[in-house]
């Protein structure tokens, strides 16, 4: 049986997320009362979105849920809900669900941070988490909590799904009905597959058998075609020997042919046939040889000197043109050395003339004149470098004064804009701080207003009459009676009374037994005894009696006269008192400001003036600064005057070579120590002026900061001079009045004394005191008489009281025993009930004090407030003023900085464009200087190459070459004749040799035709003995055809043989693949699930409709038993007389389904109508809340939570009170029920009196806006 236990809530609508929020749920009763607004259905929308995971509508979606961000002033806001409840098996869960909500730029973002399902591990005691997830948790609780989804929706209106079991056989019988389908098809497909795998099996077979057929039938081929190869190979060795013998009676048969035709050639070339023997022409050919070498060697050897010769000449004639070009290329060097000297000579002249370096001496130079006069030069340029960069120091120095006093300037700007803008933000925050203080002080004036002080002091006074004394004083009076009185002291007293006179009872019965007794004595002393008992009652009524006098009532009005004047007359003295307290606070808060001020002015006239001075000379201190601020500044405006004039002078000087001041021209050493003295002058200027600049700054700023103090200065004096003794003269008169006022009220306070005293002394001079004085000396002279009688009769032994008085005391005994036992019953029933009488006056008492401290707190606050906002307006009024003389102060300030920023930038431009000048003279004199130290360079080395003597060495080995060239030429000449010679020679011997050779040859040829005639006629006849050509040929082919078909027969059945074993091995790799693996198998257990499962589902077939009719008679049963308890609590709750009772009734929609139509019928006697259009919104507020009720008591019985919210709204009283009582009924019903929870929500107070009775609910929740 689940329940729930506690619930945690921050952050949740109106619950503020800095603050937690727990309810616990009570049983059977949980009553949650408050106003509309104050956040109750919040309560039980966090309860439902625990259980759930379902944010509650219209929250879109979750923006308007959580804690809007806007209202806690924050960008992010969380939100949490923590719900403890017992799960169906009892086990404690916690369920924590986290949000957060994000103000974007321009938007809102809800997210959920966190969601929790923790429980307690019940061995070890630790935390065990369950789930994380949402989708999980909102699957979970339900399970948990033994309830379905439906239940917690609505937490208490259950509508079970009872179809859910037929609509899962339906969508199971569907499911089957779609297996079975597939099994179909996946039968069908199988069927398939073991066809063709027993096709495929059946092709292996077959191929098989024929690839052994064609195996045996390759084996004869191979063998035959063997033996033709063996007699074509014969064939083709014959064919092969007749063809090379054919080939070789060709080759020497051409031959035959060629030789001959040489032969013919030969012998007709020859001029002489010569008829000597072979030995003869070959001895004359080894002569002519002899002869003929000779020649040639004697020819080679003249054609060798006539090419040396030859050589050796163009050697010379090429030496000759290269000296030639080599003595033009010098004597160019030579006339361009002459130029450069010319060159160098007039760049000397022109830079010692354009910048005055001295006199020259008469041109041309000498080298050495030329390199000393350069050094000159290089030297004056190394001072203008030097004077250059010392320029652009000094220039450096000049900007970086200025721009150090820029940034001075500046910081001082920034520092009085920070102090600004400090101020403008204290502005703001003050602005902000009134402001809430005025809507405070706005906000308890309303509050006040809503209080009605009136009626409260009314109240107060009204029970201050009926009473004699305050409620408080009521309080302790009935306190201290009841502590005074002790009932449980008294009762145990009277007990202890009780117990002995239960004693003295047994000891008077056993002394009436002995008991003997003298009359007369006895008779005396009961007399005695009722006379001394008479008096002492006359005694005790006239100190009882009251007397009413004249006299004492008209004291009694004097005094309340006098005591009416004395509270008026105090009520003034405390006024005058809570004037001179203001007056008094005034002239504290003055004398604040004026020490504030002063200790101010003092700490700054501290840290500006050294020694530090008195608040009181601040005006001379003001005028020393100002005087001390125009002297600095006119110092540094002489200083810069006479700065300024530096560099005009030092530029006239460079420019004109004259002094600036009388035009005297200037020698170059005096130039240059007149521009030296200048720049020391200007470096020396530039540090003063840079000192002059530093005072003149601080002595302005000094007097600004001093000038800003002016102001307060001004505002310390008035107030020390002109505020503080206007408020001190208002407090004098004050004071006055308050010593008249309290004089006036001692005076009524001793009269009011006075007149009291005598009220007193009247009203005890008023008691008769003579007549108790009397009785009081009779009751003295009977105690003598009635003890002598008591102790006569007691020393007879006889006691001194009769049988009747020990009767009497006996009956007196037991009667007072049982007045003590009634007492002890009256003590309790009056400390019952003065403890309730004190109850009562308490909570009255408290309520009155509530009432007075929240309007006196109220009546604080906006004292406070109203305090708070003047010293704010007087804070704001001081940062105004703050904030004006910085803004007066920032202006010069400004200026100032914007004047050093354009002289900086003026002085700058000026500079630079002086140096720029100067650097321009410089590099011009620079590039001046380059020219020349080139020219110099050039000259020099042409010298160093000593390429004069060079031209007079070139010019001699030109000579000596042109006169070896003419022998050359000469010996050439002699060469030629003799060479021509010996070749006239060679060629006469040459002729007669070719005749030899030509002999020779002829001879040889024919020697060679005749041998191959021979070869020839050989080779036939082997050819002869082979056969013929033709016939071989022939044999050679008819083998060769034979071959190619059995060949061809061959080759025909391996191609036949290898398309089988492809078929074969593609068949067993088919049958090798997944598909065709066990298929009979496979085909076997698909038909035996096709077959299970059919039957299966005819068996789902008749299940179903067996369910879907005890469903139907379910649900008739479950409607009538809802519509007898609609019945019965509708005739229990209802109180009108126009409707008997209302029912539900329930149409099929079609025929064959199980959906419903529900409406709601009023029976009016006969007449059943419907209730949509026909009833006011308290019938359908008490219809709807009976129809839930008796849905949660028919089908809630494992859920026993029941939530109403607002259930009495559009309900008259009588209605009203009725479903209270019903709801009472339930809980008594069910109050045996351990998990049964009523959550009820109401602002009706009647209502939750009538339901929140002691026996449901000894506590009950109130909720107020963000306060549980």
């Amino acid at each position: 049986m689940s329940t729930v236990d506690k619930m945690l809530v921050k952050g949740i609508r109106s619950f503020s997320p800095e603050n937690k929020h727990v309810i616990t749920f009570f049983k059977p009763l949980t009553l949650i009362v408050g106003p509309n607004g104050a956040g109750k259905t919040t309560i039980i929308e966090c309860l439902k979105l625990s259980c759930t995971g379902e944010l509650p509508p219209n929250s879109r979606s979750g923006h308007s849920f959580i804690h809007d961000p806007k209202v806690a002033g924050e960008t992010e806001t969380k939100g949490q809900i923590k719900l403890r409840f017992k799960t169906a098996a009892g086990k404690d869960v916690v369920c924590i669900r986290s949000f957060q909500l994000t103000q974007k730029a321009s938007k809102m973002e809800f997210k959920a941070i966190e969601s929790v399902l923790q429980t307690i591990n019940p061995h070890t005691g630790e935390k065990v988490c369950l789930s994380y997830r949402c989708a999980d948790m909102d699957r979970e609780i339900p399970a948990l909590m033994g309830v379905s989804k439906a239940i917690l929706d609505n937490f208490g209106i259950l509508s079970p799904s009872y179809t859910k079991a037929l609509e899962a056989i339906k969508k199971l019988h569907k499911e089957q009905a779609q297996e079975i389908k597939t099994y179909k098809l996946k039968l069908e497909n199988l069927q398939t597959l073991k066809d063709a795998a027993y096709k495929l099996r059946e092709n292996i077979a077959q191929d098989q058998e024929k690839s052994e057929f064609l195996k045996a039938q390759i084996k004869e081929l191979e063998r035959n075609i063997e033996g033709i190869e063996n007699k074509i190979l014969h064939a083709e060795t014959t064919l092969k020997e007749l063809r090379k013998l054919q080939d070789q009676i060709s080759t020497r048969t051409t031959a035959r042919s060629t030789l001959y035709k040489l032969q013919q050639t030969q012998y007709a070339a020859l001029a002489e046939e010569n008829e000597d023997t072979d030995e003869e022409l070959k001895e004359w050919q080894m002569k002519f040889e002899e002869r003929i070498a000779l020649l040639e060697t004697k020819i080679s050897k003249l054609e060798r000197e006539m090419n040396d010769e030859e050589t050796k000449s163009s050697l010379l004639l090429q030496t000759i043109n290269d000296t030639t070009r080599e003595i033009g290329k010098l004597q160019a060097e030579a006339d361009a050395h002459m130029s450069l000297r010319h060159e160098r000579d007039s760049t000397i002249q022109r830079i010692f003339t354009k910048y005055n370096l001295g006199s020259l001496p008469d041109a041309p130079f000498s080298n050495d004149v030329a390199l000393n006069l350069t050094n000159r030069t290089k030297t004056r340029l190394l001072d203008v470098e030097k004077e250059l960069q010392d320029k652009k120091k000094s220039n450096e120095m000049e900007l970086k004064f200025l721009w150090e006093r820029y940034v001075m300037a500046n910081a001082r700007c920034s520092e009085v804009e920070s102090q600004k803008q400090a101020k403008s933000e204290t502005k703001l925050g003050i602005s902000k701080r009134m402001k809430e203080k005025s809507n405070e002080r706005d906000l308890a004036d309303r509050e006040l207003s809503n209080l009605n002080l009136s009626h409260i002091d009314e109240r107060e006074r009204s029970f201050v009459r009926t009473v004699p004394c305050f409620l408080q004083i009521e309080v302790e009076r009935k306190t201290l009676l009841l502590g005074e009185k002790d009932y449980e002291a008294t009762i145990s007293q009277k007990r202890t009374e009780m117990f002995s006179l239960d004693q003295k009872i047994k000891a008077l019965y056993r002394e009436k037994d002995i008991l003997a007794s003298d009359s007369e004595d006895r008779v005396k002393l009961d007399m005695k005894k009722e006379e001394f008992e008479s008096c002492k009652r006359k005694q005790k009524k006239l100190q009882n009696g009251r007397i009413q006098r004249k006299n004492q009532r008209s004291l009694k009005k004097e005094y309340d006269d006098l005591n009416s004047k004395t509270l008026e007359a105090e009520k003034e003295v405390k006024l005058v008192q809570m004037k001179i307290q203001d007056a008094k606070s005034h002239i504290l808060k003055l004398q604040k400001d004026v020490d504030a001020k002063r200790r101010f002015l003092d700490s700054k006239l501290q840290a500006l003036i050294q020694p530090p001075a008195d608040i009181g000379s601040f005006t001379k201190v003001l005028l020393e600064a100002m005087e001390k601020k125009d002297v600095q500044k006119s110092k540094y405006n002489i200083a810069d005057g006479m700065r300024q004039m530096f560099d005009p002078f030092e530029r006239v000087a460079r420019a004109h070579h004259i002094c600036p001041c009388c035009e005297r021209p200037f020698s170059p050493e005096e130039e240059d120590e007149f521009v030296k003295k200048q720049r020391v002058k200007s470096a020396s200027s530039a540090e003063h002026m840079k000192l002059l600049a530093v005072e003149s700054s601080n002595a302005d700023t000094h007097f600004h900061q001093l000038d800003k103090l002016r102001m307060i200065y001004e505002e310390y004096v008035k107030l020390g001079k002109e505020a503080i003794p206007l408020a001190e003269k208002n407090l004098k008169e004050l004071t006055e009045d308050l010593s008249q006022k309290s004089q006036a009220f001692d005076d009524l306070i001793g009269v009011l004394a006075h007149v009291k005293t005598e009220k007193d002394a009247v009203e005890v001079l008023l008691q008769p005191v003579e007549t108790i004085d009397r009785l009081w000396q009779e009751m003295e002279n009977l105690k003598p008489q009635i003890e002598d009688l008591e102790y006569k009769l007691d020393s007879r032994g006889q006691g001194v009281r009769s049988m009747e008085e020990i009767q009497l005391q006996l009956n007196s005994l037991q009667s007072k025993r049982e007045s003590l036992s009634a007492d002890v019953e009256n003590l309790r029933e009056e400390q019952k009930f003065l403890n309730a009488d004190l109850s009562s006056i308490q909570m009255r008492w408290h309520a009155l004090r509530e009432e007075k401290l929240k309007a006196s707190s109220i009546l604080h606050k906006v004292k406070k407030a109203d305090e708070d906002l003047v010293l704010l307006a007087e804070e704001n009024a001081q940062v105004d003023l703050d904030e004006k003389h910085l803004a007066e102060a920032l202006v010069p300030l400004i200026k100032e900085k914007e004047k050093l920023l354009q002289d900086h930038a003026n002085l700058k431009l000026k500079l630079e464009r002086e140096y720029d000048e100067q650097a321009e003279s410089k590099r011009s004199f620079q590039q001046d200087i380059e020219m020349l130290m080139t020219l110099s360079s050039r000259i020099k080395e042409y010298l160093d190459s000593k390429k004069v003597e060079k031209l007079k060495d070139m010019q001699e080995k030109h000579t000596l070459f042109e006169s070896q060239l003419q022998k050359c030429e000469t010996k050439k000449q002699e060469i030629s004749a003799d060479l021509n010679k010996s070749k006239e020679l060679l060629r006469n011997q040459d002729q007669l040799k070719r005749n030899i050779d030509d002999n020779l040859n002829y001879r040889k040829t024919k020697a060679e035709v005749d041998e191959l005639t021979s070869e020839i006629e050989s080779l036939e006849e082997k050819v002869l003995n082979i056969g013929s050509m033709s016939s071989l040929e022939a044999d050679l082919k008819r083998h060769l055809q034979e071959k190619e078909r059995l060949l061809s027969e061959l080759n025909r059945c391996h191609g036949t043989l290898s398309v089988y074993q492809s078929n074969i091995s593609k068949y067993k790799l088919d049958l090798k693949q997944a598909q065709y693996n066990d298929i009979d198998r496979r085909y076997f257990n698909h038909l035996i699930q096709l077959k299970t499962t059919e039957m299966a589902n005819k068996d789902l077939d008749r299940y179903y409709s067996a369910l879907d009719k005890a469903l139907m008679r379910f649900h008739t049963m479950k409607m009538e038993e809802i519509n007898m308890i609609i019945k019965e609590l509708w005739q229990q709750t209802y109180r009108g007389q126009d409707i008997d009772y209302i029912s539900i009734h329930s149409d099929s929609e079609g025929a064959g389904t199980r959906s419903y139509s529900y409406r709601v019928l009023m029976q009016t006697g006969d007449a059943e109508l419907e209730m949509r259009g026909r009833c006011s919104a308290g019938q359908k507020v008490l219809a709807s809340l009976i129809i839930r009720l008796a849905l949660a008591e028919t089908f809630c019985l494992n859920c026993g939570i029941l939530a109403l919210d607002e259930p009495t709204t559009n309900l008259d009283g009588p209605n009203a009170e009725s479903l209270a009582a019903a709801l009472l009924r339930i809980m008594e019903d069910r109050k045996g029920q351990e998990n049964f929870q009523l959550i009820v929500i109401t602002h009706d107070e009647r209502f939750a009196q009538l339901i929140g009775q002691r026996q449901h609910a000894e506590k009950y929740y109130r909720v107020t806006k963000d306060e549980l």
